[in-house]
């Protein structure tokens, strides 16, 4: 029975991202008529709008009759002439077909490798998780240093940034913030993939170092991790207006900030770890602009080379979104 209300709890998790992640089709902003077939005649038109105007012709006693009989033939051929110009029923069947579900998916496949990755993987950790151990992320996956050099668990501070919380409000608004700004942010790297390989690898070698000089103790490290590409997304898109879930605007730069306080709201604590990830962001930005940082030769030839063919091929299927 609990692995029941577990799998129902996940398909409530997933309806739940759908909701966030997909723009909501209604009447006011989408359009269901099809652009015109054809267009009515000159005759047809100029009856219609004098007919709409009260009536503008002057006609004879004698021809109201004929007059009446010949309206109703107008009216009848503008309706045929509306049926025609405007395929309401395959608009209504289109609108119905691009379902929330499709879009989604849609989405998804087109979403940059690495972020489809990362995402994959901290979703099937944190399932495992909630089915296996009482909704807690994997112990074998988990940051510990002891473990991983004495025992040589080597994998532990790299599987430790796949996790961003529990099944729960705060995971999903975590992997809907990952999924939209990690995305953005390898797809405007699309033609050098290598700059945001390196981005993703200063933030990781950043939080572990500095957590472990500070002698703190991460709990999610993929929660620190969205805080910190969502500080550098903020840095590329200053004073851009951005919508939060459809109930607010606010500038991009402030972004990091309203994560801050989401954290602290959603799980009562203070957001010193995140606040770190947008520390560590601006240091990376800083040394990004000055032109300290930048990606090795070594991985720039391996990228151009035969043995990662595969991998560009991947990247240029994103590049066909930013031609003109």
């Amino acid at each position: 029975m609990w692995l029941i209300h577990k799998v129902c709890f996940v398909i409530q998790l997933f309806a739940l991202i759908w909701s966030f992640t997909v723009v909501k089709a209604t009447s006011t902003n989408t359009i269901l008529i099809r652009p015109l077939k054809k267009f009515p005649s000159l005759s047809n038109s100029h009856i219609l709008i004098n007919v709409l105007r009260g009536g503008g012709l002057s006609l004879d006693d004698s021809d109201e009759d004929s007059e009446e009989h010949e309206s109703s033939d107008d009216e009848d051929s503008d309706d045929e002439d509306f049926g025609t110009m405007y395929d309401l029923d395959d608009a209504e069947d289109d609108f119905v077909e691009e379902t929330t579900i499709s879009r989604t998916l849609l989405a998804w496949g087109k979403t940059p490798p690495l972020t489809k990755t990362y995402l994959t993987a901290s979703f099937a950790a944190s399932l495992y998780g909630y089915l296996i151990n009482k909704n807690e992320f994997p112990p074998i996956l988990t940051m510990n240093w002891k473990k991983t050099f004495s025992r040589l668990q080597l994998w532990r501070p790299v599987t430790a940034f796949l996790n961003v919380g529990p099944f729960g409000l705060a995971y999903v608004m975590t992997a809907h913030f990952v999924w939209t700004y990690m995305s953005t942010l390898e797809r405007l790297n699309h033609d050098r993939p290598y700059d945001f390989w390196i981005m993703i690898a200063f933030g990781c070698i950043s939080m572990v170092t500095g957590y472990g000089i500070l002698k703190v103790s991460p709990k999610y490290l993929g929660h620190n991790l969205s805080t910190y590409l969502v500080y550098i997304w903020s840095r590329y898109h200053e004073g851009l207006e951005v919508n939060l879930f459809e109930l607010f605007n606010t500038r991009a730069e402030l972004l990091p900030w309203f994560f801050l306080a989401q954290t602290f709201l959603l799980e009562g604590e203070v957001p010193f770890l995140d606040f770190l990830g947008i520390a560590f962001g601006h240091i990376y930005h800083h040394c990004k602009t000055v032109g300290i940082l930048s990606a090795p030769d070594a991985l720039v030839e391996w990228y151009n080379g035969d043995s990662a063919a595969g991998i560009r091929d991947e990247y240029k299927k994103l590049s066909a979104d930013f031609e003109i």
